[in-house]
């Protein structure tokens, strides 16, 4: 007689299996979700549930494994288990799920998707797990606070030991205390707001608001959803309007708004993929009289900056695919540019649930030799009396003011007006960095 099993309920596998796209291959957790919703047909709660645990269980892996560790009797355990063990001790820790349902709903997981041998040892490890709550975990697994802060928060806060130094870094350049550095890392935690973009002349905030959001504080643009799916709205739909977070339509509007000396007709958005920022700078743009060239290095990217713009009106945008280190325009050409760098995105660990565990030290070290190449580009690139924007969704310093320093220090040609530093638990947005160049006029 066939054993019978349970079948294994289709949130929890939905999870599974972008917590295996993301490891087995190298997936990013947001693009590969909407396709594995689709796959199993999730909507509404289940499709929520499926979400928070797959985007949980990685964020908190820094956290989840060391607990794992200390339940097993034998160290080396399968890839395919530790997953599971991750999505149970995300629902045993974190979430106010029974504790018998979290386990019995994991031995069921990887009944199905490994098979019979790891039940036992799931069973156990989970079971162990639930007698301690998180609290008293982190005071078993992670470094004496009073003795190692930064330790301890790599591991009760989930973060890369090496990401902690370089934001508790960044966050006391801009007066931020070790208190602070611990609101910080929790609001990288913590599931981030859609925000959406009402592009000007295209939609208007209240039609957003009528779809249920709720202003922002800072930006006449945006609006925030309290729930559902962007892509039911009209306005998104079409293009009048895209998802776009707070600091990100701040950059827009530093560069749409710098003071600058003389003609104001052609801008250019040097590294404009995915779209959002040109699009906001080209319905902006439209607006005045002026025209925007969005350049994306990578074709696909290219196509979906063609797509974000592709409700602004005809003429008043030009996308180009091409390198951003070796421009085809003349030097001189743009009265405004904005270069949103490559950049490692410790800004934005909120959304990007793998990009912690990914990002090395060494990636850093590259990212910055290609960040001073594209500053040194958009500088020549707009006229004298011009700006430029230089812009990154990382607040940290080799990135952002260190670049800023190298660049302006061995030209002498523009001067530093502005900049602002945006973090996540002072100003509910991603971490954006972005200072305001003007190239100095001649004579």
């Amino acid at each position: 007689m066939s054993e019978r099993r349970r079948p294994v309920d289709r949130p929890r596998r939905a999870a599974l299996d972008v917590l295996t796209a993301v490891r087995a291959d190298r997936a990013y957790a947001n693009l590969v979700l909407p396709q594995v919703l689709r796959k199993h047909g999730l909507e509404g709660r289940d499709a929520a549930l499926a979400t928070e645990l797959a985007s949980g269980a990685i964020r908190m892996q820094g956290l989840y494994d060391p607990v794992i560790d200390a339940c097993l009797t034998k160290p080396k355990l399968q890839d395919e288990v530790r997953d599971v063990l991750r999505l149970g001790a995300h629902q045993l820790l974190s979430m106010r799920v029974p504790d018998h349902a979290a386990i019995s709903t994991s031995v069921d997981l990887v009944h199905q998707s490994v098979g019979r041998g790891p039940s036992g040892l799931v069973n156990a490890v989970l079971r162990k797990m639930s007698r301690r709550s998180a609290a008293d975990w982190i005071a078993e697994v992670a470094p004496d606070r009073s003795g190692d802060l930064h330790g301890h928060l790599a591991v009760a806060r989930s973060h890369p030991r090496w990401v902690v130094d370089a934001l508790a870094e960044a966050l006391a350049s801009d007066g931020g205390s070790a208190d602070e550095l611990d609101a910080l890392l929790e609001a990288d935690n913590a599931p981030p707001r859609v925000t959406l973009a009402a592009r000007p002349g295209l939609a208007d905030v209240a039609e957003l608001e009528a779809a249920g959001g709720t202003r922002t504080s800072r930006s006449p643009y945006g609006v925030v959803l309290a729930g559902g799916d962007p892509a039911g709205i009209p306005a998104v739909a079409e293009g009048r309007a895209g998802v776009q977070d707070e600091g990100s339509q701040l950059v827009a509007l530093a560069t749409a708004d710098a003071e600058l000396d003389g003609r104001d007709e052609l801008w250019l958005d040097l590294c404009a993929g995915p779209g959002g920022k040109a699009a906001l700078l080209a319905a902006l743009a439209a607006q005045r009289g002026a025209r925007l060239v969005a350049n994306e290095r990578q074709p696909h990217r290219a196509a979906l900056v063609s797509s974000a713009m592709r409700a602004v009106p005809p003429g008043t945008a030009h996308v180009l695919a091409g390198d951003g280190t070796r421009p085809p325009w003349v030097p001189g050409t743009f009265d405004r540019v904005l270069v949103d760098a490559p950049c490692s995105g410790l800004g934005a660990l909120r959304r990007r649930a793998e990009s912690r565990w990914r990002r090395t030290p060494e990636d850093v070290d590259v990212l910055v030799g290609l960040q001073q190449v594209l500053l040194d580009v958009a500088i020549d690139s707009v006229r004298p009396g011009g700006v430029v924007v230089y812009a990154t969704c990382s607040p940290v310093l080799a990135e952002t003011t260190a670049v800023v320093s190298a660049v302006l220090g061995r030209r002498g040609d523009t001067d530093e007006v502005d900049r602002f530093q945006l973090w996540p638990h002072r100003d509910g947005t991603d971490a954006m960095f972005a200072a305001t160049l003007r190239r100095r006029p001649l004579g």
